[in-house]
């Protein structure tokens, strides 16, 4: 109880310093849901930790009616997570969550199929997931970084990374802006695939530019070629 007691304190002095909007230490402990769905969850998942597995659950459930967000007892959290507005926020039983980690509203770390095992993500400390993104599986979004707010994560992502998109592409790496390169690489083979299209165009002696207009729904394509 006292470590609880301590655990509650530090959340408390946590949101109070990086919320702007928080006005009292009071109004933190007595209005933040994500914080009260953060406490639920540290005794539920003792609960778990100790095959009390049902009672567990059931508890969560309770606290998921109560606050909006529903963490499972066996995932695990690192300290001062914090859950800003929450509404939606959904924790998958073998996420891994670290210190220092702020989720936004409809977060979802979440997986990819029925798979055993690991299967949900791991998130390192300080890192920020913006409103509505979505990781998925079991995947490793490094420390400090940043993901934007809609963007679906389904590849690891390295350290100190900005990612935005679906599916999710980095457009900032170790303070430096990424250009065509996006998580995986996906962006940099589409930009290799435009090129070699461009190389034959070229190889043909001409220059194709096909331009799609909309005009009330109606789509009309036309193909305009020049000589070089």
């Amino acid at each position: 109880m006292p470590h609880m007691l301590a655990l509650i304190r530090e959340d408390v002095a946590n949101v109070v310093e990086h919320d702007p909007a928080a006005k009292s230490r009071l109004e933190v402990f007595l209005c933040y849901s994500g914080l009260h769905a953060v406490w639920f969850y540290r005794l539920n998942h003792w609960l778990w930790n100790h095959g009390w597995f049902l009672l567990a659950r059931i508890l969560s459930q309770a606290a998921r009616f109560l606050t909006g967000i529903e963490i499972h007892p066996g995932a695990k959290i690192g300290r001062r997570l914090f859950i800003d507005h929450g509404l939606g926020v959904v924790v998958g039983e073998t996420s891994i969550v670290g210190d220092d980690v702020t989720l936004y509203q409809g977060v979802t770390l979440g997986g990819t199929g029925k798979e055993h095992g690991k299967r949900h993500p791991t998130i390192e400390d300080s890192v920020v997931v913006g409103g509505g993104a979505k990781i998925l599986g079991n995947i490793t979004v490094g420390k400090n970084c940043r993901i934007g707010a809609g963007s679906v994560v389904l590849r690891n992502v390295p350290e100190n990374s900005t990612v935005v998109g679906v599916p999710g592409h980095i457009i900032f790496r170790e303070g430096k802006r990424v250009g065509s390169a996006g998580v995986g690489g996906d962006r940099g083979e589409q930009t290799s695939r435009t090129s070699a299209a461009t190389r034959r165009c070229r190889a043909q002696g001409r220059t194709s530019i096909r331009i799609a207009t909309t005009d009330y729904g109606r789509r009309r394509l036309s193909d305009l070629t020049s000589p070089t």
